[in-house]
């Protein structure tokens, strides 16, 4: 009965990542923690689980050719050593991951609080190109060590939460380069993700924080899910689903993050 709930909860959140777009981790993490399992092995597995489900959304933005792989690099170049920093600290600063339950909840509740943040701000993101600000002044100036430094600060959250690869990540590309256009943000942070959570993923494991049987489990169910759920979100306006998404978001961020 137990592999049929985590089926079915997989088959939810595909549903829900195929309808809005917004990766798992944001929705999968809480709902483990709903079904009682301790945040590292949650937070562990989700990560693993990000990266599966992702993977196919790689490939397809490459034949498309809508994926930036200098910024992928650039992101993954402070992101990537970030993540494996991260494990290693947590390794050896903290004797067992009871010590650390405390410090996953609190990053997770940040950034579910930040994901809702930028699902109701999506819009108004991109700066104005054609009349650049002083800050965005400076951004073009230092374009690449900000982006480098994004990367480190979002790999590390990521690695301490499984969320923000997608959502939090497409938002700072919206910001630092509105050149792009919508499709090359997606591809190019879809590209980016992959590689973090995988790597997050992989320091999990070491740390002995990933249920493998929990993971098929959620694969089995979500995988199909998120091709009918794409199909179905083409037809449901995003005023309405982004809204309801990220106030659920938002008040799961503040228990985590607060309580």
């Amino acid at each position: 009965m137990e592999v049929l709930l985590y089926i079915l909860a997989g088959a939810t959140v595909g549903l829900a990542v195929g309808l809005t777009g917004v990766g798992g981790g944001s929705l999968m993490t809480p709902l483990l923690l709903l079904f009682g399992f301790p945040p590292h092995i949650a937070i562990g597995t989700d990560l693993m689980y990000a990266s599966i489900t992702k993977a196919s959304g790689v490939s397809l933005h490459h034949k498309r050719r809508t994926i930036n792989w200098r910024l992928v690099g650039l992101l993954g170049a402070g992101s990537l050593p970030a993540a494996g920093l991260t494990v290693l600290l947590l390794n050896y600063y903290f004797k067992d991951s009871s010590e650390y339950s405390h410090l996953l909840t609190s990053s997770l509740g940040f950034m579910l609080i930040m994901t809702a943040v930028v699902l109701l701000a999506r819009s108004r993101l991109a700066l104005d190109s054609a009349q650049p600000s002083v800050i965005q002044q400076f951004i073009t100036r230092h374009l690449a060590a900000i982006t480098l430094t994004m990367g480190a600060l979002l790999g590390a959250l990521v690695t301490l939460s499984s969320v923000g690869a997608g959502a939090i990540g497409t938002a700072l590309l919206m910001v630092l380069y509105p050149q792009l256009t919508g499709v090359r943000v997606v591809g190019t942070d879809l590209a980016h993700a992959v590689p973090l959570t995988f790597i997050a993923g992989l320091g999990h494991i070491w740390l002995g924080n990933v249920d493998f049987g929990l993971l098929a489990s959620l694969l089995v169910g979500s995988l199909p899910a998120i091709y009918i759920g794409s199909r179905l979100g083409a037809r449901l306006p995003e005023k309405v689903m982004h809204p309801v998404l990220a106030s659920t978001l938002f008040a799961l961020g503040v228990k985590y993050a607060f309580f």
